[in-house]
C-alpha cells in the first residue's frame, strides 16, 4: 500500500534538519545542562545550610534549656532556704528584714537571669541564622 505516491513515506519526503537548527537545539540542550548543574549544586547547598540551622537550633535548645534548669534550681533552692530562715525567726521585726532582703536579692538574681537569657537567646539565634546567611551570599550579590 505504501507506494511512491505517499506523502508519509521517507522516500518522497526528504527531510533533513538544517545545521543552524541543529546547532540551536544543540546549543539548548548544553544549556539546559548547564542550569541543571547549577540547581543541583543549589539544592545540595540549601539542603547543607538547612542541616546546620536545625543542628545550631538543636544545641542552643539544649543550652537554653539546661540553663533555664539551673536558675530554676538555684531559684527553689534560694526559696526553701528562706522559708527555713523564716521558720527560726522570733519578731515579725526580724521577718519583714528577712522578707524585705530576699525580696531584693531575687529581684536582682531575677534581672541577671533574664539579661543572661536574653542574651544566649541573641547567641542561638545569631548562630542559628548563620548558614542562611552565607548560604545566600554565596548565590546572591548585595544590593549596591
Amino acid at each position: 500500500m505504501t507506494g511512491t505516491t505517499d506523502p508519509f513515506s521517507a522516500s518522497i519526503i526528504p527531510f533533513e534538519v538544517p545545521e543552524q537548527v541543529r546547532a540551536f537545539a544543540e546549543k539548548g540542550v548544553s544549556q539546559a545542562r548547564e542550569s541543571y548543574a547549577k540547581f543541583k549544586d543549589a539544592a545540595e547547598s540549601h539542603n547543607g545550610a538547612v542541616e546546620a540551622v536545625f543542628t545550631n537550633a538543636s544545641k542552643g535548645a539544649s543550652e537554653y534549656s539546661a540553663k533555664l534548669m539551673e536558675f530554676v534550681k538555684a531559684n527553689t533552692s534560694a526559696h526553701l532556704d528562706f522559708t527555713q530562715q523564716l521558720f527560726g525567726l522570733k519578731s515579725p521585726t526580724e521577718a519583714l528584714e528577712l522578707w524585705t532582703g530576699h525580696t531584693r536579692k531575687q529581684f536582682e538574681t531575677l534581672q541577671a537571669q533574664a539579661k543572661e537569657l536574653l542574651e544566649l537567646g541573641q547567641r542561638v539565634a545569631a548562630e542559628t541564622a548563620e548558614p542562611i546567611k552565607a548560604n545566600a551570599a554565596k548565590f546572591y550579590k548585595p544590593a549596591a
